[in-house]
């Protein structure tokens, strides 16, 4: 079980629980897909049962999150609505296809070898992360989903409230046969913890997700010793084409900056072709400010509307995560795709035209996790992805790139079979 939430030495505290994990990962490796489908969904009822206590847990997170940002305080909020979606986000993690044991190559060799690649664990995988308390369920849970033992470390914004979630997934751990020390969540808030957890725990912990801003991943990834899947900051980029339908750029536009400032699927720039800026980015520009959006834009942008104000060189860097955006005009698609090589996190940005061939330039020359053609940058979110939940959008080409569901917390092993072959 989880080490005491009293335990006053960290470095000792973190060492059990680093033994605990890889003990239960040993154990879990044992566990069919029908009992790992059974845990979820219990864990699913768990969280909705628990919904009255998670709630007074987030009022007392909230009471005490008074320095916080908007966009910050809007990702530690939960009302009954968002412990719904919790909750019905694990219940989709234990309807998708178990990824343990599928076969992602198979194929014989002259001499009679078969080969097969399965997916199988990782092992033991740490997560950090800040402010949002559903990640306590979504890493929880796709963690299970995949066999891996999980170590969860959130922000000190969110103790009470990850706390409650976690004590709910527990409960259906210990009501489904399964350790329950197969989630684990670390009780205090030392910063100390983080860095044992860096450290790898003596070789316990195979992967470390940081999933946060700028400084969190930056420290996870300068300081790891194990590796790391980390996603950076979504500056991410909407483009309207010239050929873009001025209806679909509205809406898209619309939703894609302001549907909700604070994730990281969020358009922070907005780049127009110059040849429709006075005309459908005047549009765009106005329904933006309706909307209670601030605009800091280039020349271009501020001649269409007094309110929008001079974006300096670093505003094309910036993930605000607020009602502000960063608006350009480009002489056409490759100013846009240069504007984002140069400027963007290779996280998620779109297109909207109804022009098919520039579309899949577009798609293919954009380097980025997600590129979106005529949809808004939102979708980048693995329940939208069909993943049920993800742990981040990991931005990197090694491993996973995009949104990390379950399948992407596995790795894969290969079994060969023979019938007596010896190499000559």
């Amino acid at each position: 079980m989880n080490a005491p939430a009293d335990f006053s030495d960290t470095t000792a505290l973190m060492a059990a629980m680093g033994v605990e994990a890889r003990a239960t990962a040993a154990a879990l490796a044992g566990k069919s897909a029908d009992a790992r489908t059974r845990a979820l969904k219990l864990m699913a009822e768990a969280i909705r049962a628990a919904a009255p206590d998670i709630l007074n847990a987030n009022q007392t997170d909230m009471a005490a999150a008074t320095g916080l940002s908007p966009a910050m305080r809007d990702r530690l909020m939960l009302d009954a609505g968002r412990v719904e979606g919790i909750a019905n986000a694990v219940a989709d993690i234990a309807a998708i296809p178990d990824p343990m044991g599928a076969v992602i190559a198979d194929w014989r060799q002259p001499n009679g070898l078969h080969f097969q690649r399965v997916r199988v664990p990782i092992g033991v995988i740490g997560v950090v992360y800040e402010s949002r308390p559903n990640v306590t369920a979504d890493a929880g849970a796709l963690c299970l989903r995949s066999g891996n033992a999980a170590i969860l470390r959130g922000g000190s914004e969110s103790l009470n409230s990850s706390r409650a979630l976690h004590a709910a997934m527990v409960s259906a751990l210990k009501a489904a046969g399964f350790p329950q020390t197969a989630i684990q969540l670390v009780p205090t808030t030392d910063r100390a913890a983080v860095g044992a957890m860096l450290t790898g725990l003596s070789g316990a912990i195979d992967l470390m997700i940081p999933r946060g801003g700028k400084s969190l991943v930056a420290r996870v990834q300068a300081e790891a010793r194990v590796p790391v899947l980390s996603h950076l900051e979504g500056l991410n980029t909407t483009y309207v084409h010239a050929a873009a339908d001025p209806a679909k750029a509205r809406a898209i536009v619309l939703n894609a900056k302001l549907r909700r400032t604070g994730v990281c699927g969020s358009t922070e720039t907005v780049l127009i072709d110059s040849s429709i800026t006075h005309t459908l980015g005047r549009d765009i520009v106005a329904d933006l400010l309706a909307a209670g959006c601030a605009i800091r834009g280039d020349e271009a942008a501020r001649a269409l509307d007094p309110r929008v104000t001079a974006a300096t060189e670093e505003d094309w860097r910036t993930e605000y995560l607020d009602a502000i955006v960063s608006l350009k005009a480009v002489s056409g698609p490759d100013d846009a795709i240069a504007h984002i090589a140069r400027h963007g996190t290779q996280h998620t940005d779109a297109i909207v035209t109804e022009s098919a061939a520039v579309a899949e330039y577009f798609l293919r020359a954009v380097d980025s996790a997600i590129v979106l053609w005529n949809a808004s940058t939102q979708f980048a979110d693995g329940g939208e992805f069909g993943f049920g939940a993800e742990i981040g959008i990991a931005t990197g080409k090694l491993h996973a790139r995009g949104p990390v569901g379950a399948a992407e917390l596995t790795t894969y092993k290969t079994l060969v079979r023979g019938t007596g072959q010896i190499r000559p």
